[in-house]
């Protein structure tokens, strides 16, 4: 498949990007102020953390030029950081493997770049930093994509079954925690809300599912019964893995048609403003805001609550 032409306002703001950051980590020049470049520096890393290695391995897997690599390793050599032996089943194939050596020179590396990014990440403040971190790992995934021949990952929405609800309480703690720093009491109010979803569950009038990334669970979402004419999604979620993938549309679009099917007239949700994700979705599929408001929880203070609406 061709790829689509990327418009030059896009090149332009990622090229900024990668300039701010190589910057702003300290790697234009000299390896944070030491005497090795950052591909000798990754060349280091690769042999410490290798039992076996051969000098093509590391140049596939480092993508770096035959003839570069050589002079690296040449250097590398003859400051004893690195020996070769030839491999027991092929005298003609060499091991690369660190040396004491090595390990002396590159430790000291490794931890001034702990450090470097300790100091990094203490100028945002705590309630900000996993916001960095999604960012940087939704970098990551989109930019590693699998390649077009790759096994695609099988995805699957099903019904709740037992055992499902216990993990629907713990993924909102744990995630919720991780990214906004709510406390157990939000884990406590989810709890409530699936203990009531159980207790009180209409078939008729309510659905839920679960959705599976290659067999594990990834997400929730709920249709909970308000009215005869209105009905509730809750408990929407997807764990950091699968996100990327579609899945929060298509939970939501589930919802969308069972509450159609049901003849609900309206569809309606409560969340929080700084959900950015959630509510690009929402407004996506024609959902609007009918009531903010301040809301002082006490898992949580300084939010803001909304109330969106879809009329079906």
């Amino acid at each position: 498949m061709t790829p689509s032409p990327v418009p030059a306002a896009q090149v332009k703001a990622v090229r900024a990007f990668n300039r701010f950051y190589t910057q702003r980590i300290g790697v234009l020049r000299r390896y944070l102020g030491s005497d090795f470049t950052l591909t000798e520096v990754r060349v280091l890393y690769e042999l410490a953390h290798r039992k076996h290695c051969t000098a093509t391995e590391l140049g596939r897997d480092l993508d770096l030029d035959a003839g570069y690599l050589s002079r690296i390793l040449r250097r590398f050599q003859h400051q004893g950081w690195i020996e070769r032996e030839a491999a027991s089943h092929d005298a003609r194939q060499s091991f690369l493997r660190i040396t004491d050596a090595g390990h002396a020179a590159f430790e000291p590396l490794q931890q001034k770049s702990r450090d470097e990014t300790a100091a990094l990440l203490a100028t945002v403040p705590p309630e900000a930093r996993p916001r960095l971190i999604e960012a940087m790992g939704t970098v990551r995934h989109l930019l590693d994509a699998p390649a077009a021949d790759a096994q695609p990952r099988r995805i699957e929405l099903r019904e709740p079954r037992p055992g499902d609800m216990g993990w629907v309480v713990q993924a909102h703690g744990e995630l919720y925690w991780r990214e906004y720093q709510f406390d157990a009491r939000f884990e406590a109010l989810v709890a409530e809300i699936a203990a009531k979803f159980i207790r009180n569950f209409d078939p008729e009038y309510e659905r839920g599912w679960i959705a599976e990334v290659d067999g594990e669970r990834a997400g929730s979402v709920f249709v909970m019964r308000r009215s005869r004419t209105i009905a509730q999604l809750r408990l929407l979620i997807l764990t950091p893995a699968a996100r990327g993938l579609g899945l929060g549309g298509r939970l939501v679009d589930e919802c969308i048609a069972f509450a159609r099917e049901k003849r609900y007239r309206r569809l309606m949700l409560w969340t929080q403003s700084h959900l950015e994700a959630a509510r690009a979705i929402y407004r996506s599929r024609g959902f609007q805001v009918t009531k903010r408001e301040r809301y002082e929880a006490d898992f949580h203070p300084g939010l803001v609550s909304e109330i969106w609406e879809l009329k079906l």
